[in-house]
């Protein structure tokens, strides 16, 4: 009796022991089909690598590679390409084995692998310039840039920005703007943000060049006491700026006029952070929802200090109760609205840094507070680093250096940008920066990026 109970026993082990190591067989033959899907998005890709010919479709992935390179010139840029039809791609050129649990991948999922398929592809020299938005006379080498033709693709070609900026003097007319940026997008090899200022009022590119109906300063808006005006404000300029070909603006601000003789002035909706708080968020939809970015400005707030930031240091003597009473709120409701970006001003914060460490290359600020702090998951860019806030006190490269360890993700305006970039490439290179602290911020970045190629990837989470 005891040998036939041992006996069942045993089989019952070896029952389990069988089921256990078809179970393992299983996963290990998910974790290869998932490679095998990674290595499909890494062969579309991968402009500079080899195809990989991956199970038995490598007929027609030759076939849909080789078109996608035969019309590189005609599409918006080679690194994006079709993203959406390689999305369809994942799903259809490799089924799960029949005896292997099918794991679905969310839209986001499946988005990020994307990301960093392409990402881990790109050459580091192409990863650091990614992080640099400037403008298009910085890497062109021209007075003013009113075309882009062999001199910017050339340029481009150097240096892959993330980006570029533009001003007033960059505008002649409707025809003109819309062509140089389309001719821009054209010519870069990954894609670009095309930013500018418009706030409305005084700080209004587009429309002091003739090309957009002036929004009003958020001084007059916020005086309404309507969010719909706010709302309204950033629709309005959505509305001109996407035609154009913009799609970042460095709006709305989110400081607020809390001192009397405030450097920010009528750029700011007031001193009540409720009222601020509600305009920011309405305009920063208006935007957002428009196929704007929306960038929040200038966090912590400069709206505490007198000096101005472009011409020395400012420091602000706002507690740090006061700051998280009223000035984060009001970037807080921005983010909850929906804001890609917040941009960090160069302003001293006493009370937040213990010292006069410009909030744009300070730690506590940008990762502790901005980060961690308020939850913010976006793209956090660096006011333009040409302030004599900045150049006073550092070098291009040292600055720049700085704000990414601090947490940036993306340098706006250096004041020598060569400089700039080959020092954060040498920091990359030596260690200074790690390689994947690069990634994340890249990672962020094409999120934005992509965006607007994939609603359905993005929209539908």
């Amino acid at each position: 009796m005891a040998e036939n109970t041992d006996f069942k026993q045993e089989k019952r082990k070896q029952e389990r022991d069988r089921r256990q190591q078809e179970q393992e067989e299983a996963i290990k033959r998910e974790e290869r089909r998932r490679r095998r899907v990674r290595n499909q998005i890494l062969a579309y890709v991968g402009t500079a690598l080899s195809i990989l010919i991956i199970i038995g479709v490598a007929v027609g992935a030759a076939a849909l590679i080789g078109s996608h390179f035969k019309n590189r010139g005609q599409e918006e840029n080679s690194f994006t390409g079709d993203l959406e039809s390689m999305l369809g791609e994942e799903e259809t050129l490799v089924k799960p084995e029949e005896t292997a649990p099918a794991v679905e991948l969310t839209p986001q999922q499946r988005l990020d692998d994307i990301i960093d398929a392409a990402i881990e592809v790109m050459p580091l020299e192409d990863k650091v310039a990614g992080l640099f938005i400037v403008t298009p006379e910085s890497i062109t080498g021209v007075n003013t840039a009113i075309k882009a033709g062999d001199g910017t693709k050339d340029a481009l070609n150097a240096y892959a920005v993330g980006g570029l900026i533009y001003f007033k003097q960059n505008m002649q007319s409707a025809d003109q703007l819309t062509e140089m940026l389309s001719n821009t997008s054209l010519y870069s090899r990954y894609p670009l943000f095309l930013a500018v200022d418009e706030e409305g009022g005084n700080v209004s590119r587009v429309a002091e060049a003739g090309l957009g109906e002036n929004a009003g300063s958020a001084q007059e808006i916020g005086a309404t006491g309507d969010a719909a005006n706010a709302y309204a404000a950033g629709q309005n300029i959505a509305g001109y700026l996407k035609p154009l070909g913009f799609n970042v603006d460095l709006a709305p601000v989110a400081d607020l006029n809390n001192v009397e003789n405030s450097f920010i002035g009528e750029r700011s909706y007031g001193a009540d952070s409720a009222l601020a708080a509600s305009m920011v968020a309405s305009m920063t939809a208006g935007l957002e929802e428009n196929g704007v970015s929306a960038c929040l400005k200038h966090f912590p707030g400069i709206g505490g200090s007198v000096e101005d930031t472009h011409v020395e240091m400012a420091v602000t003597n706002r507690t740090a109760e006061q700051f998280r009473a009223e000035e984060f709120p009001v970037f807080a409701a921005g983010i909850e609205a929906g804001a890609d970006f917040v941009m960090v001003s160069h302003v001293s914060a006493p009370a937040l840094t213990g010292d006069n460490t410009p909030c744009s290359i300070s730690s506590v600020v940008v990762s502790d507070i901005l980060r961690e702090e308020l939850g913010f998951d976006g793209v956090i860019i660096t006011d333009a680093m040409n302030m004599g806030a900045i150049t006073e006190y550092y070098q291009a490269d040292e600055a720049a250096i700085m704000a990414l360890k601090a947490g940036c993700d993306m340098i706006l305006m250096p004041d020598d940008f060569e400089l700039a970039y080959n020092g954060v490439l040498q920091a990359v290179q030596d260690g200074t920066i790690s390689e994947e602290r690069i990634n994340d911020s890249l990672r962020r970045i094409y999120r934005i990026k992509y965006a607007d190629k994939l609603p359905d990837v993005v929209e539908g989470e």
